[in-house]
């Protein structure tokens, strides 16, 4: 099923101590960026003039950091409606979430597991419907590191692909986490990833992890990405075709220039596979 993205090519996501650095340099080979919204809604000002510039100029996305799913406490609605607000003022294309939860009464500042559970899925599918039908919009969620199953009834896949297909919402499809969680949970990426709904992806995370040990991956996003995580991210273009991916970047951010050599090698993995002739050929002269 061929599906018609909101956003194409690749992105970068975007935080406060870029935009001067990336205004300065005005990078052509970004298609699209990303913020979280919780860090841009209600800022005016000289800081506010900067953002809209770069909204004016780039196609954007949403990736949000406390709509906390899968908590107890009743979702926030005061918060969606300001989502939307935000959304809607900037012409976001897509909105996207954790599939997990941060807090119940107070926010954690940390992505806490949702169990693996039946009950859990229903749970979260109702939320997100609901916060749909709030923001008028579908949203999509991320599949995400986690280095604990509390109460596990189901695989990781299991519940993942349950929860998109009973919310029917989108994925936002993070081959870091994947891989991370593979190695971490002692899983075939590749079984995982060709497992997914593809029909389901409105975009895709890319990112660097830390090795703490051979079977421990710390997903940090504070690193440069890993060639494992390159070579997924090419198989999962051959099982879905090319999907709009984003550079991830949090912290020990480099030179605009090396942060852009990423995009860089997203593009031309991209490419790759967006021109089917040239791979056979390769293949024939190989």
């Amino acid at each position: 099923m061929t599906r018609a993205y909101s956003v194409h090519g690749a992105g970068l996501g975007l935080r406060r101590d870029l935009l001067d650095p990336l205004a300065g340099a005005r990078p052509d080979n970004i298609d699209f960026m990303e913020v979280a919204p919780e860090n841009w809604i209600n800022v005016g000002g000289a800081l506010g003039k900067k953002f809209r510039k770069f909204t004016g100029q780039y196609p954007f996305v949403c990736h949000g950091l406390s709509l906390s799913i899968g908590a107890p406490a009743p979702l926030d609605e005061h918060f969606l409606l300001d989502v939307k607000q935000f959304l809607d003022q900037h012409q976001v294309r897509c909105y996207s979430e954790h599939l997990s939860y941060c807090g119940d009464d107070g926010h954690m500042y940390d992505l806490l597991p949702i169990p693996f559970t039946g009950e859990a899925v229903r749970y979260v599918a109702a939320r997100i419907r609901r916060v749909q039908d709030i923001l008028e919009r579908r949203i999509a969620m991320e599949n995400v590191s986690y280095y604990a199953a509390p109460s596990q009834q189901m695989t990781e896949i299991e519940f993942l692909t349950a929860v998109l297909e009973e919310a029917d919402c989108d994925l936002l499809l993070d081959v870091n986490n994947i891989y991370v969680n593979s190695i971490n949970h002692r899983y075939d990426a590749r079984e995982f990833l060709a497992a997914l709904p593809g029909e389901r992806i409105a975009y895709g995370h890319i990112a660097g992890h830390y090795d703490e040990a051979a079977d421990l991956k710390i997903d940090t996003h504070g690193a440069d990405v890993k060639e494992d995580v390159w070579s997924l991210l090419d198989f999962a273009y051959r099982q879905f075709g090319v999907f709009p991916t984003l550079l991830e970047r949090d912290f020990n951010i480099p030179p605009v220039d090396e942060l852009l050599l990423e995009v860089n090698q997203i593009r031309d993995i991209q490419a790759k596979h967006s021109n089917p002739a040239s791979e056979q050929d390769a293949a024939l002269s190989a």
